[in-house]
């Protein structure tokens, strides 16, 4: 890696680049994934595997030039891959004979402490796909249509689609639950 004064920049820097990058972006981005994957611990440990790329593809002198866009969509993609593996082990426990493992969480207590601070947003938003809810949490933090496309790893115009419908679905949702109320 080279710095601006055509010098190289060594290990030192490039850690205090990641450590630079922590001190702006981790409370953003651990927001981010608390919204996505509605669980705290979750969160620190996605946050924590999002950093652990960066330090990594930066001691590798690949240093991305957006890191902030790089970031969110390293925590997108890993929050969409934990999403996924739930499903499936859901899916697994289910058929090897514990169909009453729905969700796993730490104790009833933690669970009902959690419901307790979701907003109703957040219960809307859970009922949705995790890509829906990425792009969805994506487009709420500024990112353009584009950027959520290849942070998700789907094309604009599906995006577009899978965003639009997403929207459908919360706002209708609202309305069932308001009208409920």
């Amino acid at each position: 890696m080279v710095d601006v004064d055509g010098g190289t920049v060594g290990p030192v820097e490039r850690r205090a680049d990641v450590g630079a990058a922590f001190e702006t972006y981790h409370a953003e981005l651990f927001s981010f994934l608390r919204r996505g994957t509605r669980d705290a611990a979750a969160a620190e440990d996605l946050l924590q595997d999002a950093f652990l790329r960066l330090a990594q593809e930066s001691e590798a002198g690949r240093s991305p030039d957006n890191v902030r866009a790089w970031l969110y969509r390293v925590a997108a993609n890993l929050a969409i891959s934990r999403a996924r593996r739930g499903r499936t082990a859901i899916a697994w426990m289910s058929r090897v004979g514990r169909p009453e493992v729905e969700r796993m969480v730490e104790s009833p207590e933690a669970a009902t402490l959690d419901r307790e601070r979701s907003a109703e947003i957040d219960r809307v938003l859970a009922g949705l796909s995790a890509e829906a809810r990425t792009a969805l949490l994506l487009s709420s933090e500024g990112f353009s249509g584009q950027e959520i496309a290849v942070a998700i790893g789907r094309s604009y115009i599906a995006t577009r689609t899978l965003m639009s419908r997403a929207r459908v679905r919360v706002r209708e949702e609202l309305e069932r639950r308001e009208g409920r109320s």
